[in-house]
């Protein structure tokens, strides 16, 4: 199966009818596929990648223009021909390059070959509708009803706007859902153990092979890099020369203000970036020992210690909910990087809107607080505690600092002696970096979202 729409289909299918029973992420799922079909050329991996996150995280828009034009509603639909009509219509309103009769004829072609034969019409009438009146597409009136139209508009469930309006304003949860629709390039932490002039000379030899590379970062060892055909292909990769990681999660290991001697317990480590960073930043006295609940996350882990040449990290399968005695008063330093409800990741996993609720986002909080009661026994006196989250969501983040420091011995330290340059007068304006946490919006920093809070723990 080598058309790459009907690999679209298929992506967007495994999405809405999971096979084994349990839900499926899109970034996983495409990132496996891609790996399916590698011998494709790069420029048709590059438009499967597209077509699959841009239809997943325009969902919302992409009905409520379906149902303007169709007598069935979406959610009416067999599920073949609702994925086919929402990736069609996406390439209708956001590929300039693909013309809209071949999307039509395309998406045909696609109904007769998976046997929906007298769906044809059906199919074909709906798009060419939707092509003649693009440009002037029913909307929600934004005066009558703004939720309705920022839900539309930028595809956002109506309760997670509501939510940030009050949390946040209005001018800043426009911002922030604008600016995670936007394209986020891929960023890397050069090794920092290695001299610039040979971490300049790697992004040289990136650009030699027709990789786009930003360096215009908040932190000297970040860079930012697109047009590439894979992680794995770029030069340095099998070297251990970078890891994947957004500044924003680089911050955890700035704000510990590491000496290089430290133990660091990172107890909900997965994927490992800030373990690993943490790592590359302590001498040989120090060292740290990442922790996840499941052998998988752990593996990862390792075979990412390994790449980076990285032998001061011990990586151990430990469910963070269950009390290790052995470890009480041991950590210089703890990371604690909880589960959460990642709304500020959206812009790179784009279907985390469509699988959490007000219900989870709650059950959430109980488990971090279940985590941080379980966790703060192994750091020591004096000690610094690093929490953080990849989210935006008060309960999560200011509101869980709050609960932190009323009911445990922590006490909150600056975090403008740590931040980059260019990030400190952003972080000032509002005061709490200061205080000693900061929540970094998508749309007002060039990073992820991400909330993180520095502590010291109290005799």
């Amino acid at each position: 199966m080598d058309n790459i729409r009907e690999i679209v289909l298929e992506i967007l299918l495994a999405l809405e009818v999971p096979k084994n029973g349990q839900e499926n992420y899109s970034n996983v799922v495409i990132r496996q596929v891609l790996e399916k079909y590698d011998y494709l050329q790069t420029k048709d991996k590059a438009f499967i990648k597209a077509l699959s996150e841009g239809t997943v995280e325009r969902q919302i828009q992409l009905d409520y223009i379906l149902n303007s034009f169709s007598k069935t509603p979406v959610t009416k639909m067999r599920p073949l021909i609702r994925c086919l009509l929402r990736m069609s219509v996406y390439q209708i309103l956001f590929m300039d390059a693909v013309p809209d009769s071949a999307v039509c004829n395309e998406a045909v072609k696609l109904a007769e070959k998976r046997k929906f034969h007298s769906l044809k019409g059906f199919v074909n009438g709906i798009l060419r509708n939707i092509s003649r009146q693009k440009d002037n597409l029913p909307m929600p009136d934004a005066k009558k009803d703004s939720i309705t139209w920022m839900s539309v508009n930028y595809s956002m469930p109506k309760w997670l706007i509501q939510m940030w309006l009050k949390e946040l304003g209005s001018e800043l949860t426009e911002t922030v859902i604008k600016a995670l629709l936007e394209t986020h390039p891929v960023t890397l932490r050069l090794d920092e153990r290695k001299p610039e002039t040979e971490r300049e000379r790697l992004l040289a030899a990136m650009q030699d092979k027709g990789v786009e590379v930003d360096t215009d970062t908040y932190l000297p060892y970040a860079a930012k890099v697109k047009n590439l055909s894979g992680i794995t292909a770029l030069p340095g990769f099998a070297e251990g020369a970078f890891a994947v990681q957004d500044e924003s999660s680089m911050l955890v290991s700035e704000a510990a203000g590491l000496k290089g001697d430290e133990f660091v317990l990172d107890v909900c480590a997965a994927p490992g970036g800030k373990s690993l960073h943490a790592a590359a930043k302590l001498t040989a006295g120090g060292h740290v020992e990442a922790r996840d609940l499941s052998e998988n996350k752990c593996d990862r882990i390792t075979e990412n210690a390994l790449r980076m040449r990285q032998d001061n990290i011990i990586v151990k399968v430990w469910d963070a909910t269950v009390s290790d005695d052995t470890m009480i008063g041991k950590a210089d330093v703890l990371f604690t990087d909880v589960p959460c409800s990642g709304f500020g990741i959206m812009g790179k996993k784009r279907d985390i809107k469509y699988h959490a609720s007000k219900e989870s986002c709650e059950s959430i909080v109980e488990l971090q607080q279940q985590i941080m009661t379980t966790v703060l026994p192994y750091l020591k006196k004096d000690g610094v505690l690093i929490y953080s989250t990849c989210t935006i969501h008060q309960a999560e983040n200011e509101k869980m600092v709050e609960w932190l420091t009323k009911n445990f011995p922590l006490e909150l330290e600056s975090l403008v002696p740590y931040l980059p340059e260019k990030m400190k007068q952003k972080s000032q304006e509002n005061n709490t970096a200061a205080k000693g946490y900061l929540q970094i919006l998508p749309g007002v920093y060039d990073c992820d979202g991400f909330f993180l809070a520095r502590m010291k723990k109290k005799a």
